[in-house]
């Protein structure tokens, strides 16, 4: 299934869709991806609370990302070039390859993977009640990171 420019407001969008491609559209929805497989949203505007929880195989390349805790409990997350606003409590006990252009308010509990930001407000690690190695790495300037590790920090130039 294809979505191609569309704007559209409303809750559980998407919820166990698999096989879907949406590019260029504004989605305002609650809940949007929940339990979806192999799902790629390009060039759009994604906003709402709890974004794509329990997805398997999630892509997002170049989106801006707006809404409280969004991307937990994913599987083979992928961000992509894409922005992040009002996010807090993100990625928590996923698999996740990020690269996030600009900040992020809060990373809680990566359960994988690696997630590179500008800047990060707080980075929660504990409290989980799996392993969790995921690590967030901050770009330039030198600055550091942090995995949910102790004892390992991470910075790229």
């Amino acid at each position: 299934m294809v979505l191609h420019n569309v704007k559209m407001k409303g809750k559980y969008s998407f919820q166990y869709m698999e096989h879907l491609e949406i590019t260029d559209c504004e989605l305002d929805t609650k809940d949007a991806f929940w339990h979806s497989r192999n799902v790629t949203v390009k060039d759009s505007i994604v906003k709402g609370e709890y974004l794509g929880w329990f997805s398997e195989n999630l892509t997002l390349i170049n989106c801006r990302i707006i809404g409280t805790q969004p991307l937990c409990y994913c599987k083979n997350l992928r961000l992509i070039s894409c922005t992040m606003e009002d996010t807090d409590l993100a990625f928590e006990y996923s698999d996740v390859e990020a690269d996030v252009r600009g900040h992020i308010l809060s990373a809680k509990n990566p359960k994988s993977g690696r997630i590179i930001a500008d800047s990060v407000g707080e980075v929660i690690c504990g409290d989980a009640v799996m392993e969790c190695t995921g690590e967030v790495v901050l770009r330039a300037d030198g600055k550091k990171g942090t995995a949910c590790v102790p004892g390992r920090l991470k910075g790229i130039a």
